[in-house]
Formats: C-alpha cells, structure tokens, sequence
C-alpha cells in the first residue's frame, strides 16, 4: 500500500486559512459508505442523521498558545513549540518543545519577565526546557496558538478563540480536534432534544498530527502517541448504545483514534476510567469495532487523518466525494467545510 495511492488534487483556493465568519455557517458533504452516494447539504443538517439513541462523542481537549518566540541574552531570536501534555500530570516547568535554529545545553532563552534554560537536547529538534513558572501560565500569557504550517501565517487574537472548540477543557492539545470546530452549543443542543446522546473523552493532539509520512509503504509508517483519557460514563453510554442496537458517531479522527485504540476497554470490560497512550494508525484493511459514524474535515493529501478516513469510508468511495468537494468549490483543511460519513 503506497503512500502516492492517497494522494488527490487540491486547488489553492480552496485551503481555508481563516475560519467562516460563524461558527457552524459551513457545508455539510454527507457520505454513504455502503453505496458511496454523496449529498451536499449545510453543516446544521447534520442533526438530520442522527438518531434517537445514538451516542455522539466528542474530544473536550483544549489548545494551548503553545508558540513562544523567546530571544536569547545576546539578541537571537528562537521559536519554540511546547509538545503536547502526557500523562495524568505532566510537568509543566520541566517540558519538552520543538525549536527553530540551534540551541545547546545551557542555554537561556527570554520570554516576557521569564527566562527559561535549555537542560538537554534530544535530537529531531526536540529539546527539554526548565522553567521557574509553569509554562503553561507563561504560554498563556505570552504565546500563540499553533497554526497548521500550511495557513502560512502568524495567529491573530481571532485564532485563539476560534481555533478552539465550544467544549474545550482540559488543556494538553497544541492541535485543534478540528472536526470540532463547526460544531455550536444550539446544535449540541438539537442534538439532545432529539434523544441522542453527547459523551466526552480527551485526546491531546500532537504536532504529529501534521508530520508527513516519510516511507513509501505506510505499513511502516510509525504512528506518534498521544495521550487520552475516557471516563467511565462515556464508556457506560457507549456499552449502552450498543447492546440496544444504536451507534457510535465519532465528532472527529482523534475521538475516533481514541475509540479504536482502546476498544476493549471500551467494548468489553466492565466500565471505568481509562486512560493511555494511543499510538494506533489506522489505514484501509482496518476493522472498525466502536465508530459506527465519523463527522470529520477534508484532510490533506497522503496524511494518516486522511488515510484513517478512507478505511472507515473506502477510498473508492472517498477520493470520489473528495474529487466532487473540489469540482463544488468546498473549503478544505482545518477551518474548512465537514463531511458526514455513515
């Protein structure tokens, strides 16, 4: 399976690199993965296929302003991306980022009153900062939100509340879960008038979400974790839904990453918090045993998010969707227009 198998078209013009005016004013391209019949229809009809019974699951991550530009004492400036929290806690004064230019051990880096040393290069541009104050407190205060490289821009003080979903909080992610962002608190609330029911779960995304696969043949493509936490309730509607013959719709790829990582938990054990590290990549051949649904973005040519699209759609269904949502001039990518597949 050849990573150019994936690949499709995407004109320019139609890259959203600013979010729609209103949140949830976009269009809706819903999919049949068992006839690969396709309609357009706008994002708020989405509550017309969902049913009485199902359960939606969405991820309640929140981003963080995780780019900080520091300057060093002599003047040079350094861009450092704080990576992802892991873990049930994560140390926040001692922490991982990805950096621009070179650092070594030692050194100090400036941001606003706070001066941050470098305590140990890692390789692959990572290095581990120490701080005297949390972070994630200077982040919040001084940093940007990490825009996908492909927008081509710095963050505005719009990004940071639109590049983050209604029900972001738990903070961790320096990606948006961005099948979420068309997502409004009245749809959410459509939703549950008409008896479906909305669970939340948390899986922090990582910048690896962005890195492009470097092998040929993805079945050697090695999947970068990312931390997840689902609480019992969840898995207790889940477990519910299914025994009564309902369905699982997935409000995104990391939910449905999540989900499948730990099906078993999910499916099959008695309810409880669970929490890990999901490292699963999901590609066509894969047998999905929780998602019974997916509202999700257009995704860029040969990504894992795209590939884990096409096994839950078939590529022979997908590309063909895809290829229409160019000819009808959908917006694609983070701030773009959705899908429904189901």
């Amino acid at each position: 399976m050849q990573l150019s198998d994936f690949h499709y078209d995407i004109p320019e013009e139609l890259i959203a690199t600013y979010p729609p005016a209103v949140r949830g004013e976009a269009r809706l391209l819903v999919l049949d993965r068992a006839t690969g019949e396709y309609t357009d229809r706008d994002y708020p009809d989405v509550v017309d296929y969902l049913h009485p019974g199902d359960t939606l699951v969405i991820n309640d991550t929140k981003v963080i302003k995780a780019r900080l530009l520091a300057r060093k004492p002599s003047g040079g400036e350094r861009e450092l991306v704080l990576v992802e929290k892991h873990g049930p806690v994560d140390d926040w004064f001692r922490h991982k980022v990805i950096y621009r230019r070179s650092l070594r051990p030692g050194d100090q880096l400036i941001v606003g009153a706070d001066t941050l040393v470098v305590e140990e290069i890692c390789g692959d541009g990572i290095a581990i900062i120490r701080a005297q104050r949390d972070l994630l407190a200077i982040a919040a205060e001084h940093g940007t939100v990490p825009l996908p490289p492909y927008m081509n821009r710095p963050a505005s003080t719009e990004d940071t509340r639109r590049y983050q979903t209604i029900f972001a909080r738990e903070q961790g992610s320096v990606a948006a879960p961005t099948a979420s962002l068309n997502m409004t608190k009245q749809l959410l609330k459509t939703l549950e008038q008409r008896g479906v029911h909305v669970v939340y779960a948390t899986l922090h995304v990582g910048l690896g979400t962005f890195l492009p696969i470097r092998v040929d043949d993805i079945r050697t493509h090695t999947m970068h974790q990312e931390y997840f936490e689902i609480p019992q309730a969840t898995i207790q509607t889940i477990q519910t839904a299914k025994q009564r013959g309902h369905r699982v719709i997935a409000l995104g790829t990391t939910i449905t990453r999540t989900l499948e990582y730990a099906h078993k938990a999910v499916l099959h054990q008695p309810p409880a918090d669970t929490n890990g590290e999901a490292d699963i990549f999901i590609y066509p051949g894969y047998q999905f045993r929780v998602v019974d649904g997916l509202v999700t973005n257009f995704h860029m040519p040969e990504s894992t998010v795209l590939m884990l699209t096409a096994a839950f759609a078939g590529w022979n269904h997908l590309l063909p969707a895809y290829e229409h949502a160019v000819a009808q001039q959908y917006k694609f990518f983070s701030y773009g227009d959705s899908m429904l597949i189901i």
